[in-house]
C-alpha cells in the first residue's frame, strides 16, 4: 500500500494479504467488496470507496469501478475497449 495518507493514483494494494510473519489483515475488505479497475488492470478498488468518490460508470447493465479520477474519462472515450478486457 502507499505510504501516502490519501493513497496513490493507480497504486497496487494488498487487501487481505498475509504478512511475512503469517498474520492476515482481518479488517481488510472481503473479495466481494473489491473490484479491478478496467482501465488500469491490476489495480484493486474498494467498491464502496469508489462509489463514495464517484469513481464508477454503469455500462450495458454492469457497474465498473475505477482506481482514480483519470480512469473515468478514459473509459468514457471507449467503454467497449475496456469492457472487453475486464
Amino acid at each position: 500500500m502507499s505510504d501516502s495518507p490519501t493513497g496513490s493514483c493507480c497504486s497496487t494494494h494488498s487487501y487481505g494479504a498475509v504478512t511475512a510473519d503469517g498474520r492476515r489483515d482481518l479488517l481488510a475488505p472481503s473479495v466481494d467488496q473489491l473490484a479491478e479497475c478496467p482501465v488500469m488492470v491490476g489495480s484493486t478498488v474498494v467498491k464502496a470507496d469508489a462509489e463514495a468518490a464517484g469513481l464508477f460508470r454503469d455500462y450495458e447493465g454492469a457497474r465498473y469501478y475505477f482506481c482514480c479520477a483519470g480512469c473515468g474519462p478514459r473509459f468514457d472515450a471507449d467503454p467497449a475497449k475496456y469492457v472487453a478486457t475486464a
